[in-house]
């Protein structure tokens, strides 16, 4: 461990020894005769005997008392290892099955409303009716149904509902644009939408009967519509739908009066297809079966993150996001999930937090890009909000500044065991994140998660150590996706995972892997900056620069030329925009000099009014660096993909009037102005500032 890393908390008797992973490691003991004397032992062989870890965590979940199996690993190949071969079960009866009268299952909560409770009893209610709805709309095992909703109650019933049948369930948030929905769900095809009349966020109200009569008008596989009256009284004859779909009010849905009927489904029957955020080309359908996603986020929440089912889960987060359906399953534990329908940032920066208030939230996840805000807003949660019941706080999404870390010990909720998490989309967990057992340092995940087979490699294979290199890993996974949609061959499949490293998943990272397991993810890999053959993360950049005062936002690329040069650009969001440009280059520049190197001086910095990112908020470094290389906008994102999307205009033009080199920027000190009809109507606000002093020889 260096010794720059700020140690911000140790685990106490009741992490030690009272933990969910604590108790594992005993009935290891008792059961299997197997001793670990810490986390690092216990780990190496949860990573190594794969087929002894994963039967224990089969058996330490009660699942031998669901359905037996052939073997636990009958192929370990990548891509198609194959997982508990003839086992059955289902996911949303593994959800249901730890209803207790004790505790509610869900807690809903919108921005200006009051919490509303739903208990398991009500919960297994609504599964039950919606499930026989969609039987009777002809649902089979193996259709789909899609979610146009946001986090409401009815997202989880449905996503249950389609489960308990076997049906393939997938969902885009309304935030997305249409093009967006449908360049997703198209490839889906979806026999039944479920969609909401419409959504409140920051205030306003969004109505969205017109947009899901063009989604009806573009899904031709569509039969039914299932409406969701969330913010207009129920009225069927508002919905205008093309003929052939039948129009089904949800809060009219006949009660059955009968428990739900779960299909008996093999390991690996596809339970839903998530989504690649569609900022490289069109979006990937990632498809991920029952078994696995039970098995894996048993042990990422309970082995992991330390679920309990007397927590109350919340992570802000829209249904688009892959971490929804880790909220959901907060169930598998008996949990109660925490809902939140609304804006992190209602009525101001720490709204999200008024949230966890209100509802008395034990786990809060986040993204890092989230409680940089709050930061940076000045207030000081811990002394106004009651958060005595938070004990832990999940951050994810991206790399986070030192500061942050400290901000979240000493600011909101001091005390918090802090847990960064390292996942994705791609297998809807977690790679490297958080252990009770472990110490919390500043800008240090804790671990590699257990059964993660996890490694930082250079680019021809070797394992690095106090280094950093891509982020491997070497052994399958239960929730590895199934395969790709509209992928026969796994052509696009072994593309994304398989072609750097063949037999082994890359996941396009930078990371560093530390003597002690701690990790540090510095970006994606692709977007790296490598100045001179050194490379560098992007996060470095923006740990310095989005500390200085009156820098909003911050995105910084290296882009690779065709005669063998390398141009690296700083783009900034300023509050002050009275600052001139030799005043904010000096600033910029003299802080990266002296807190990283000459190295790392971007060759121009840009002043821009706002930055593009994903609906989930990662900024567009592959995308931006890729339009400065001459791809047109189209070629790397999906309509309403993203915020701030026509900023992708202005950068596509930025690239061709530089050629991506950085010819044509002004003098040291001077101001360029763009073409204003190249892009948004703010550029004729930006200013080109060239930095002026590369990196030392």
């Amino acid at each position: 461990m260096s010794p720059d890393a700020e140690l911000l908390w140790t685990p106490g008797r009741r992490e030690l020894e009272d933990s969910n992973v604590a108790v594992f490691m005993e009935w290891l003991e008792e059961t299997r005769g197997l001793n670990f004397a810490d986390y690092a032992e216990l780990w190496r062989w949860s990573s190594t005997d794969l087929a002894g870890f994963w039967s224990a965590v089969w058996e330490y979940y009660g699942l031998d008392a669901v359905s037996g199996y052939d073997e636990v690993l009958a192929d370990a190949t990548m891509p198609g290892a194959r997982w508990f071969t003839g086992a059955c079960l289902n996911f949303a009866e593994r959800c249901l099955a730890q209803a207790t009268d004790a505790r509610p299952a869900l807690v809903s909560v919108t921005e200006n409303g009051e919490p509303v409770e739903t208990s398991w009893a009500e919960l297994r209610r609504q599964v039950a009716d919606v499930s026989a709805a969609l039987r009777r709309m002809g649902v089979k095992p193996g259709d789909c149904v899609a979610g146009y909703l946001t986090n409401l109650p009815q997202a989880v019933v449905a996503l249950l509902a389609t489960a308990a049948i076997g049906a393939v369930w997938t969902a885009c948030s309304p935030d997305f644009g249409t093009p967006s929905v449908l360049a997703r769900l198209r490839q889906a095809r979806p026999t039944v939408l479920v969609a909401a009349d419409g959504y409140r966020y920051g205030g306003k109200e969004h109505n969205r009967h017109s947009a899901v009569t063009e989604l009806l008008d573009g899904l031709p596989t569509v039969r039914h519509l299932l409406a969701v009256d969330n913010i207009f009284p129920p009225q069927t004859d508002a919905w205008s739908v093309r003929s052939g779909v039948t129009v089904h009010d949800w809060s009219a849905l006949p009660v059955t009066e009968r428990a739900p009927e779960f299909a008996d489904v093999p390991f690996d029957h596809p339970l839903w297809i998530l989504w690649s955020s569609g900022t490289t080309g069109v979006p990937k359908g990632i498809v991920q079966g029952h078994g696995g996603i039970v098995v894996e986020l048993l042990k990422a929440l309970g082995l992991g993150a330390d679920l309990r089912s007397e927590d109350r889960y919340l992570f802000v987060t829209s249904t688009s996001w892959m971490v929804w359906n880790f909220l959901v399953a907060g169930l598998l534990h008996g949990s109660t999930i925490v809902l939140y329908d609304g804006s992190p940032t209602f009525p101001d920066a720490a709204g999200a937090w008024r949230v966890a208030e209100r509802t008395g939230a034990t786990m809060v996840g986040v993204g890092a890009a989230y409680l940089a805000a709050v930061e940076k807003s000045g207030l000081h949660p811990a002394a106004e909000l009651e958060l005595g019941a938070v004990r832990s706080v999940l951050q994810t999404g991206s790399a986070m500044a030192p500061s942050t870390w400290r901000w979240v010990h000493d600011r909101l909720t001091p005390g918090v065991w802090l847990q960064s998490i390292c996942g994705g989309t791609d297998l809807c967990s977690v790679l490297a994140g958080g252990s009770p057992l472990l110490p919390v340092r500043a800008d240090r995940i804790q671990c590699p998660a257990l059964g993660v087979a996890l490694a930082a490699w250079d680019e021809t294979g070797r394992p690095l150590t106090g280094e950093q290199g891509e982020l491997v890993v070497t052994a399958p996974l239960p929730s590895m996706p199934l395969r790709f949609v509209d992928d026969p061959d796994d052509a696009r499949y072994r593309a994304s995972y398989f072609d750097t490293y063949p037999g082994v998943w890359r996941h396009g990272d930078w990371a560093t892997m530390e003597a002690d397991l701690s990790v540090i993810v510095s970006g994606r890999s692709d977007s790296t900056l490598n100045r001179m053959g050194v490379r560098m993360g992007s996060a470095d950049i923006y740990a310095v620069v989005e500390q200085l005062p009156g820098i909003a936002d911050s995105l910084v690329v290296g882009v690779e030329q065709a005669d063998g040069g390398y141009f690296m650009p700083l783009f900034v969001v300023t509050d002050d925009g009275e600052e001139t440009d030799d005043g904010l280059r000096e600033r910029i520049t003299a802080a990266i000099r002296q807190q990283l190197s000459p190295r790392h001086v971007p060759d121009v910095i840009v002043r821009v009014p706002a930055l593009p990112r994903t609906l989930t908020g990662k900024k567009l470094e592959v995308p931006v660096k890729r339009l400065l290389q001459g791809a047109r906008v189209s070629d790397v994102t999906g309509p309403g993909a993203v915020t701030n999307g026509h900023m992708l205009d202005w950068f596509a033009d930025f690239g061709g009037r530089t050629n991506g080199t950085g010819n044509g920027m002004t003098e040291e000190g001077q101001t360029s102005h763009p073409r204003e009809e190249s892009g948004p109507p703010a550029t004729s606000a930006l200013n080109c500032v060239p930095a002026g002093d590369g990196p030392a020889p």
